[in-house]
Order: structure tokens, then sequence, then C-alpha cells
């Protein structure tokens, strides 16, 4: 178990709450898979500059996964909402200039201007000093890093589930690889029985063909339906995803292009197979690589 300790999902949810001079706040994080890392955060107006730090913050915890953070505030009591007249008159400048100078366009109305983020709020906030507001932003980082180590705790818990299924699933693929190569070795032989049943058909009975002939033919498609490259490159395969598993934090990228020369390998096999049984444990591998897959993809 300790040598997969590292391993952590993509998936996850964590909350952190607190309160300051009378203003509640909480933070949600969620995350679910991704191909890299986005992070999207949801902040109450007035603290949209926080929001860059942040992000910066969650990068430096987080290698892949969408993350999803939403701040909500409460105040103590319901605050009257005033629009900020230094921001409504710049953002009204800039509406009228820019109708200007598109011609045919529409003067800017009122209510879409009131409506724009950063033009209303709280008349308490607005009464805020510099240093309250700071306080408030300082403690609000404070809580997002807490709950961003929270959902750190959350993916690396649901990591070690998923490294145990992963490692459940190469068990599954290692034992198929096995019965394979036990399968694959029986071929020779059932090329050679193949062949003299088709040669007693043609020519009505046993065959009278020089039994050097026969072995050229056995071995010239025993040689078109080798498998042990590709049973030597899955062996490979397996010791390299458990070797990944070890290696742990930010191995997912590498486990889901892993997957594809899984795949390869597989699909080859059952292209060269000449026996049913060959071709079910390669349908099956073909199964539980897609399983492994499934999972893989869960992995940060």
């Amino acid at each position: 178990m300790t040598e997969i300790s590292k391993i952590a999902s993509m998936t996850g949810f964590a909350r952190a709450q607190g309160e300051l001079a009378g203003t509640a706040w909480v933070w949600e994080l969620r995350s679910v898979n991704g191909r890299g890392l986005d992070v999207k955060l949801r902040l109450p107006a007035g603290l949209e500059a926080l929001e860059f730090p942040l992000r910066e913050l969650a990068a430096k915890r987080l290698k892949r996964g969408n993350v999803a953070g939403t701040l909500s505030l409460k105040r103590e009591q319901a605050a009257a909402i005033m629009p900020d007249m230094a921001a409504l008159e710049r953002i009204k400048t800039l509406a009228i200039e820019l109708a200007d100078d598109i011609p045919g366009a529409l003067p800017p109305r009122a209510e879409l201007l009131l409506a724009l983020p950063g033009v209303m709020r709280s008349a308490a906030a607005q009464e805020e000093s510099e240093e309250e507001r700071a306080a408030l932003q300082d403690a609000v980082r404070a809580g997002f890093v807490a709950a961003l180590d929270g959902l750190a705790e959350a993916r690396a818990a649901e990591g070690r589930k998923l490294a145990e299924i992963v490692l459940a699933n190469l068990r599954e693929i290692a034992a198929l690889h096995e019965a394979a190569g036990l399968e694959a070795a029986k071929q020779p032989e059932l090329h050679r029985a193949r062949l003299a049943a088709q040669l007693a058909e043609i020519i009505g009975g046993t065959p009278n063909l020089p039994e050097e002939r026969i072995a050229q033919e056995i071995a010239l498609l025993a040689t078109k339906s080798d498998v042990r490259e590709e049973l030597d490159r899955l062996s490979a395969h397996i010791e390299a995803a458990r070797a990944l598993l070890r290696e742990g934090a930010g191995v997912g990228r590498k486990l889901d292009f892993l997957m594809q020369e899984f795949n390869r390998e597989a699909n080859t096999l059952c292209s060269k197979s000449a026996s049913v049984p060959l071709t079910n444990i390669g349908l099956a591998l073909k199964a539980a690589i897609e399983q492994l897959r499934e999972q893989v993809q869960n992995i940060e």
C-alpha cells in the first residue's frame, strides 16, 4: 500500500468556512476529470481581484482536473444595495465613447450598465475601510487554502482506492497474458493438424507430400501467427504500469498514453490468432484493458 500512497484522483470535494467582523464566508471546491488543470472561481462582487492569486495557489497544489470553486459571503444584517458611482461613471463614459465610434449603435441603457459586475455593491461594503477589506481578503484567502488542503486530501483518499482497483486490473491482465502464452504455444501443432486435414480433403486421402514440405508450410503459417513479440511487449507494459504506480504523483498522463500501447498489442494478438481459445483470450484482454483505461482516466 505504501508504494501507491502518492496516487491521487482528480475527483473530490471540500468545504471550508469562517467568520470575520460580522461577515461569514463559505468556500466550496469541487473537482472532476480533465486533460489539464482548469480552475474556475465564482467570487462575490468586490473580491474579483483575488481570482488570479487564488488560481495560482491551486496550480501549486494540483496538476490536473477541472476545479470549480464558489465563495459565499453573508453579513449579519441585510445591507442596502447601492451603485458604486465611481465605477458606474467610468463604465458609462466608456460605453458612450464606444457607441459614438460604432455607426448605428444605440446609446447605453441604464439597466444594462447597472447589471455589470462591480457596479452594484452593498452600502456596507462601500463603507468598509481599506484595512477591513484587506482583513476580509486575508481571511478569505486563508479559507481557500484550507479548502484546497481538504480537496487535496479527498483526492488522495480517492486515489488510494483507485490505485487498488488499477492493481487488480493489472493482475487480471497479467493472468490473461499468461493464459495467452500457454495457448499460443499450441499454435504450431494446430497448424500441422489443420494443414493435414485440408490436404486430405483436397486430395481425397492421406496427403502424399514430403514431411519437409509440410514442415515448411507449417513454419510459414506459424511465422504469420507468431504472437511472442506482442506478448513480450504486453508483459513490458504491465511492468511499466506498475512502476508508474510506484512512482506516484502526477503519472495519470503517462498511464493514459500507456493504455494505447496495451490496446495495440491486444488488437494485434486477436488478428494473429489461429485458434478460437486464443481469440477469446484476446477479446477478454481487450475488455480488461478497457476497464483499466476507464480507471486510469481518473488519475491525476
